[in-house]
């Protein structure tokens, strides 16, 4: 079942929407937080987003760049804004249709199932990213945010955070971890995964997250 995030402040228009995409069998959440959407879009892990644009704390231009830092989930504007600007701002920040208010509920929807269709019918491709606290993790382009922080890992590096992330309520043996990325762990020199923590660690706190992972003596490691 696909996921559709709506953005929209208008309660009215919000659950207008949601009932509509809810009757053809998409899975919806509305936004309830607007000064953190990035939070309720990492924890949803939305197929799609319909993102108004006067919003408040920060218009939906302002979060569609930050959505766009972290993935390509396709992104259909919706705004009673109606200039050739506006217009073409929506898609230069990153969105990929743009509908005005007031619309027909069954264009939209005919504009949804389109957008569905080209991005994930040809495509196997799974959602990657994760969040864990401060932190967002693209697995794709390898890049981890903190705020406006950014910074590039290795692809073991990426591989050890996104693990421990997908683990984070329970305690990661160096064994098991060890295991997920080499896959068999008798190759693999067990100083090999000591180095590939601290400079993660390193990198972690350069985002200034640098107390994220806990050493368990004579356990393994865990988020904290």
């Amino acid at each position: 079942m696909y996921k559709i995030l709506i953005v929209e402040d208008d309660h009215t228009i919000s659950s207008i929407v949601r009932d509509k995409l809810n009757k053809w069998g998409y899975d919806t959440l509305t936004i309830s937080d607007f000064s953190n959407v990035i939070a309720e879009y990492t924890a949803f892990q939305p197929h799609l987003v319909l993102m108004d644009i006067n919003l408040p704390y920060y218009d939906g231009f302002f979060w569609c760049s930050k959505i766009r830092q972290i993935s390509k989930v396709p992104i259909i504007f919706i705004s009673s804004r109606d200039t050739e600007g506006d217009k073409i701002r929506g898609i230069t920040q990153g969105g990929d249709d743009y509908i005005e208010k007031p619309f027909s509920l069954d264009m939209l929807i005919v504009k949804v199932q389109a957008m569905l269709r080209r991005a994930y019918s040809y495509s196997d491709e799974k959602l990657n990213v994760l969040a864990y606290r401060d932190i967002i993790l693209n697995i794709e382009d390898l890049m981890v945010f903190s705020g406006e922080r950014e910074i590039r890992l290795t692809h073991n590096e990426c591989k050890i955070l996104s693990f421990l992330i997908r683990n984070s309520d329970k305690i990661v043996s160096r064994p098991r971890l060890i295991k997920a990325l080499w896959d068999d762990e008798s190759f693999v020199d067990d100083n090999t995964l000591t180095v590939n923590i601290n400079r993660l660690r390193k990198k972690l706190k350069e985002l200034r997250c640098g107390d994220y992972i806990e050493t368990i003596k004579g356990e393994g490691y865990k988020l904290i």
